[in-house]
């Protein structure tokens, strides 16, 4: 009989169990429910896959993307298990099929779509009614919280669907980021009986975060993705028309890049999600609509063009970079921009669904994230206390740990750009803040001429001041509430009830700023050691898109870099040697074991090993 120990072995070539993995799997197996949170990248699916393969009758997955499914039903088949997905990408032909096969037992675990979930008993197809079901496990369970970062409504099928089934079976919920508000909301939604809940941590050690205020947010994405030629990544933008922009600004900079957002075609969505997950395109310019369930594990980085709304929202896209455990960079370009168009998002939304109290709750959050952004504390340890941790306060990976900040007195600059807002009420304007800074700095502009706002007192009072220095001033001021900005399209700054202790009262105002820049950022993702190996990595990375083309699959679905990686520290030349690679089970080194094994022997020999 087949133990939880030989599953994962012989199966999915594995020798140990990661932090918290056994404890699920022995929950689940002993029929207890469970509640799971472990970040992306701590083997969640192997909690339930390998109890899955143990228990008598099928397991039902309730998944929330059809890209997931695709990816591990792929995965597990490529693995010898016997497993399907049922959504609404399956032709006629395709779920025909599909059902014929699951009302015969063929499946051991079935993938389903929260809205192709059975209401009630009399609802029940065939296939379920004729099987028992022992598991059914719900990923991306914060999906069942309105507050969440990403409720969906379908997600409130489930419970209806657990309670229609002749026996209630055992049931697992799996989420990458909660906070304890979300838990709790999870164990009432799914109606838990008394599960085991385990929060395995939420630190990912081989991610470098780092934050940037960058005069010119293109020229800096450049920057980066040409240092990161040839790596795949994320770049995320907040609104439809940044992704188009982004996009074009990149395909015509020769960037291999393609775009994701909801107001493409379906068939778009995915040609241009399939050219990113079968590396046909390395730059991926999206929405969150990208990305949940999206289980390509070579992501080296990920880059926030624009701020998310929330920490969770940031940690669960950012956490989509470096799932093979290699070395990744998490960047956010931080601008006062962008909490302007999530307040606006925000309160758009709040006009939709008419939630008073959750868009006060969404604005806190907005203020969380934006303190991350802002703050000179680590960023590390600040994303693990939003999540209830206690870090160090130094992680010695993020570009605050990496950067030396200093204490400067700001207070003759601040009174400076509060005077020149007054002095511009009394002329009757209301300006934004790039005019601010030109008339600080003195500039002769047709508009500043030909309004004579260069006779104004203020003007030109700064100008041996950057625009990136009074721009980061004018931020600075506006997070302390020593100016707003106003509402509308084009936002002006304007005075608050605190502008007073600056100009009249004569406050003293200091501020953090970076003194000395020491960081030297991680490098993509992490690739073997040495020049040969570096070679020998090339090589098996062609070998296995070979392969990959030959079985229609993405390449990580033969198997992941970190395995790629192992080959060339172990240099596996037999059948039994390549079992003992991390991520090869029997059935993947029956399929592949003699291609990789020739490579790897034909490179010794011409290496002279």
């Amino acid at each position: 009989m087949p133990d939880k120990y030989s599953v994962l072995k012989n199966v999915f070539g594995f020798g140990n169990f990661r932090f918290g993995q056994e404890n699920i799997i022995d929950a689940v197996l002993s029929g207890q429910d469970v509640l799971a949170v472990m970040p992306t990248g701590a083997g969640k699916s192997l909690c339930y896959q390998i109890p899955a393969l143990l228990l008598d009758g099928i397991s039902i997955i309730v998944s929330p993307l059809i890209s997931l499914m695709k990816d591990q039903v792929q995965a597990l088949q490529d693995s010898g298990v016997a497993a399907a997905f049922i959504n609404s990408s399956l032709s006629g032909e395709e779920y025909t099929r599909t059902m014929r096969r699951a009302h015969t037992g063929a499946y051991k675990i079935i993938y389903i779509a929260p809205e192709r979930l059975p209401q009630d008993r009399a609802d029940i197809p065939s296939w379920l009614a004729a099987h028992p079901v022992s598991l059914v496990v719900i990923d991306e369970a914060h999906c069942v919280s309105h507050w969440g970062h990403d409720f969906r409504p379908s997600y409130m099928r489930i419970t209806p669907f657990i309670e229609s089934l002749p026996k209630r079976p055992v049931v697992a919920a799996f989420t990458a980021t909660a906070t304890d508000k979300v838990k709790a909301d999870i164990r009432e939604a799914l109606a838990l009986r008394n599960p085991f809940s385990i929060t395995t941590g939420f630190d990912r050690p081989n991610l470098y975060f780092s934050v940037e205020k960058p005069e010119n947010k293109m020229r800096a994405l450049k920057k980066h993705l040409s240092r990161l030629k040839n790596k795949s990544g994320i770049v995320y933008c907040s609104t439809r028309r940044y992704v188009e922009d982004v996009c074009d600004e990149l395909a015509g900079g020769g960037f291999a890049v393609t775009r994701y957002h909801a107001g493409l075609t379906p068939e778009e969505r995915r040609q241009n999600q399939d050219d990113f997950i079968y590396d046909r395109k390395t730059i991926i310019v999206a929405t969150n609509a990208f990305g949940m369930g999206i289980d390509k594990s070579n992501v080296s980085f990920v880059i926030h063009h624009n701020m998310p709304k929330n920490i969770e929202s940031y940690y669960q896209e950012a956490g989509r970079a470096g799932r093979d455990g290699g070395s990744a960079e998490c960047i956010l370009f931080y601008s006062y921009e962008d909490v302007k168009i999530n307040e606006f998002l925000i309160e758009k939304s709040a006009e939709e669904s008419g939630g008073a109290d959750l868009t006060k709750y969404n604005l806190e959050l907005l203020k969380q994230m934006t303190f991350y952004a802002t703050g000179t504390d680590c960023l590390r340890g600040r994303l693990l206390s939003y999540f209830g941790e206690t870090p160090s306060n130094y992680c010695g990976a993020c570009s605050n740990c990496t950067t030396q900040f200093e204490s400067v007195d700001i207070t003759l600059d601040a009174q400076k750009i509060i005077s020149c807002v007054y002095r511009l009420k009394q002329r009757g304007k209301r300006l934004g803040r790039v005019m601010v800074i030109q008339i600080l700095r003195g500039s002769k502009n047709a508009k500043i001429m030909n309004e004579n706002l260069n006779s104004l007192s203020v003007w030109g009072i700064m100008k041996d001041s950057s625009e990136h220095e009074i721009r980061g001033i004018i931020d600075f001021l506006v997070l302390k509430e020593y100016l707003a900005l106003s509402e509308g399209e084009y936002p002006s700054l304007i005075e608050t009830q605190k502008s007073g202790e600056i100009i009249f009262e004569k406050k003293s105002l200091d501020m953090m700023l970076p003194k000395k820049a020491v960081v030297e950022i991680i490098k993509g993702a992490a690739q073997p050691a040495g020049g040969q190996e570096d070679e020998l990595f090339v090589k098996l990375k062609a070998l296995r898109s070979e392969l990959a083309a030959a079985a229609r699959v993405p390449a990580y679905i033969i198997f992941p870099d970190a395995s790629l990686n192992a080959m060339c520290r172990r240099l596996p030349l037999t059948h039994a040697d390549f079992l003992e690679i991390p991520g090869v089970g029997e059935v993947k080194a029956e399929k592949y074991g003699q291609p990789f094994t020739d490579l790897i022997r034909e490179y010794t020999q011409t290496q002279g090993r």
